[in-house]
């Protein structure tokens, strides 16, 4: 038989963690990259003998595939996918690919926001109920990677929505369903309802052992199960009470009432981070843990001792008094809303990046508490022009070293200066991270 040929698009950490596993399997592989390869990952293929090219898609070299492994990021308006396509040849997600050759559980977590938070979070509670668990997907090392030793039972995947366009076979024994808000719709045609669709696949080749549990207090997602009626166990969980609600918030009382499960009851205030769409975070992580049968008593003790996510209201520093928070993974309105809504001081606020075609116009409602905003990066304009005559002192920075210097001329004492920008980093920065970075690292000077 002819040896399959598996041809990997995209040399990022999904797209090595795909061609490392591929040749572990015994498969003949290559990975093609239209731009620029790190270095790290260059040496990491040259170790293991795996044939690669960088600034080009090779057609030839690419369409004698038997699969090709698509980079999340890769759009399948790119002319190389295209012909792909043409040629009828398999396209799949790394997921998809990792997913084949381990037979681990899988807790898949998506959701337009808080799907970092909730995916660490889980993934502390089953660590610390005593399972082997992986967290991969589109947090820390691919699953491919890690599957090519594959020790652990279980796996904890963040899923973003172009992770779950290339899923077909692969199976999410628990699925978590955060939020659905408009997001990546340049992706989508800028048609809502294929963002969504591409979001519920996370419910595909679920069966009646199977989980799915999701935020009721979410339309979208309510209508989307009333009209696709999962197979699987379906468990909703609501800030307020409802009949069907496995988790809620009682009298500032967070309870769990799993069915064929103990009951668990934790005061609001004792939960590890704060914030109403974190109370939402700790109860999807902790009916996923009831789901894995993790003893109440650990989910209790967990739910309270989580450290948080790095760049999401990440507390930055203290400075004469000026409280820092880093959000800079917050690269949409709606992850912004939330930071805005969890404020309780006066707030100056840093945004601005690459827009992707946001409606500003949704956070009118949380900004009573912003004095003044600083503009930083390409989308300023929009900015300014979206929050003329509704936030009193508005300016612009050329980066972040004036943007902090700015920030700290308006604000006082017990004021919060806080890096949510509603927008991609690729203005300025690699990504979200190093912009987070550069605003840690800018406090540090002062």
């Amino acid at each position: 038989m002819k040896k399959e040929r598996i041809v990997i698009l995209g040399a990022g950490e999904s797209g090595v963690g795909a061609a490392l596993l591929a040749k572990a399997k015994g498969l003949d592989v290559f990975v093609s990259d239209f731009g620029k390869i790190a270095d790290k990952y260059k040496w990491e293929l040259s170790e293991n003998a795996i044939s690669y090219e960088e600034g080009q898609h090779s057609e030839k070299l690419i369409t004698n595939a038997t699969t090709v492994v698509k980079s999340p990021g890769i759009a399948d308006h790119v002319a190389i996918v295209k012909k792909i396509k043409e040629q009828q040849i398999e396209i799949i997600s790394e997921i998809e690919f990792g997913g084949r050759y381990t037979k681990a559980k899988m807790l898949c977590i998506t959701g337009t926001n808080g799907k970092t938070t909730t995916s660490t979070w889980a993934h502390h509670i089953l660590k610390k109920g005593g399972l082997k668990v992986g967290l991969a997907g589109n947090i820390g090392k691919s699953l491919a990677r890690q599957v090519v030793k594959d020790k652990y039972d279980v796996y904890v995947l963040e899923l973003s929505s172009f992770q779950l366009e290339g899923m077909y076979d692969f199976k999410a024994d628990i699925s978590v369903l955060l939020n659905i808000s408009p997001d990546h719709l340049d992706r989508y045609d800028n048609e809502m309802q294929n963002y969504v669709d591409a979001k519920m696949r996370i419910l595909r080749n679920q069966t009646k052992d199977d989980y799915a549990i999701y935020c009721g207090d979410d339309q979208r997602l309510v209508d989307e199960i009333k009209k696709i009626k999962p197979a699987s166990k379906v468990l909703a969980f609501n800030y307020n009470p409802k009949i069907d609600s496995i988790a809620a918030v009682y009298n500032e009382m967070l309870k769990f009432e799993v069915p064929e499960r103990e009951p668990i009851a934790i005061n609001i205030s004792n939960i590890a981070i704060k914030g109403k769409h974190n109370i939402y975070n700790s109860m999807a992580a902790g009916i996923s843990a009831f789901a894995m049968n993790i003893k109440k008593e650990v989910i209790a003790s967990a739910l309270q001792d989580f450290s948080g996510v790095n760049h999401r209201l990440e507390q930055a520093g203290q400075v004469a008094g000026v409280h820092f928070i880093n959000d800079s993974k917050a690269t949409n309105v709606n992850s912004v809303w939330y930071a805005l809504d969890s404020m309780n001081s006066p707030v100056v606020w840093i945004a601005g990046g690459v827009d992707k075609g946001n409606d500003y116009s949704e956070l009118y409602d949380v900004i009573d508490n912003v004095k003044a905003l600083i503009c930083l990066g390409d989308g300023s304009e929009k900015l300014k022009a979206a929050f003329k005559g509704k936030i009193k002192t508005i300016v612009t920075a050329k980066n972040m070293h004036e943007a902090i210097e700015q920030s700290m001329q308006m604000a006082e004492c017990d004021d919060t200066v806080l890096l949510s920008p509603a927008c991609a980093s690729f203005d300025l920065y690699k990504n979200y991270e190093e912009r987070g970075d550069d605003f840690k690292k800018e406090i540090g000077l002062l």
